[in-house]
């Protein structure tokens, strides 16, 4: 890593590194850049799915997001947004301001660009894979599970998208932090192209850390309701959303054989208010 890191400061004109986090797909330093702090990502083995990320931060250009500064194959230079997360506004009791910010953020992702979508970035139908091997499984093994019962919901959602947009991926409290100058701005984009319904979804299955609030079926209820009336998107269809994709995140923490009790408590929250409805109805609600 050292070798690496060197490379990028001589490559790109960087200096005093300061490690900001290590994850599994990158090494996160903060440098400065001259007049300037920025935040140099470089690339893991494992983070080859990070190009995707790239491509949604160019496709942004700032507009509710960190600029994209310089990326190459091996690291990313991304603007530093220095401030709290929204986390912390969770934990003080803010947390329905927390979702106005959230929506207001998605809003500014979602402005319709006159650049053309990049065709490298994954769509959501690819992206529900596993839940749809997961529901297969289970269907051959006669076993009657939420996954078989929220994998048909899916393909219908994914096969009606609406108001198709660059997505995020993945918006939830830690992935949104203050700059001072600009505002609240997402980063780690994963870089998928779907309906923007499907990036309010992760926002109810977190804070990660907070079960009490998560695993609350009136938050719930509340939180999504100010995404949806801030989004202008049916409320009913962004509960759908909810549903599939604490589904989906659930079969990728089952397929490392992990426990998933966490985003299945949450559709199971979810389950009872579109049990009811047909599959036209909540595909169809305006």
């Amino acid at each position: 890593m050292h070798d690496k890191l060197s490379h990028y400061l001589t490559a790109w004109h960087l200096s005093d590194p300061q490690p900001l986090a290590t994850t599994a797909t990158s090494h996160l330093y903060r440098v400065n850049t001259g007049d300037d702090q920025a935040v140099l990502k470089i690339l893991t083995e494992l983070g080859q799915e990070e190009a995707n990320g790239a491509l949604a931060l160019r496709y942004f250009d700032g507009h509710g997001a960190v600029r994209l500064l310089r990326s190459d194959d091996g690291a990313h230079l991304l603007e530093y947004a220095s401030g709290e997360n929204l986390v912390g506004k969770v934990a003080d009791g803010n947390d329905e301001r927390a979702a106005a910010i959230i929506g207001d953020v998605l809003n500014q992702l979602h402005t319709v660009s006159t650049a053309p979508i990049p065709e490298k970035l994954t769509p959501l139908k690819v992206w529900f894979r596993e839940l749809f091997r997961k529901a297969a499984l289970d269907q051959g093994n006669g076993i009657d599970s939420i996954y078989t019962r929220a994998a048909p919901l899916a393909e219908r959602l994914l096969d009606q998208n609406r108001d198709v947009r660059v997505l995020h991926g993945d918006i939830h409290h830690e992935n949104i932090r203050q700059h001072p100058t600009r505002g609240w701005l997402a980063f780690d984009p994963k870089g998928l192209v779907g309906e923007r319904t499907y990036d309010t979804a992760n926002t109810l299955c977190n804070p990660w850390n907070m079960l009490e609030v998560v695993h609350n079926e009136t938050r719930l209820l509340t939180i999504s309701g100010i995404l949806a009336e801030k989004l202008r998107i049916d409320h009913t269809r962004l509960l759908a959303f909810v549903y599939i994709y604490a589904c989906l995140s659930a079969s990728w923490i089952a397929s490392d054989g992990a426990d998933a009790s966490q985003p299945l408590t949450v559709a199971s929250l979810v389950e009872p208010h579109i049990r009811h409805l047909s599959f036209e109805e909540v595909t169809n609600s305006p």
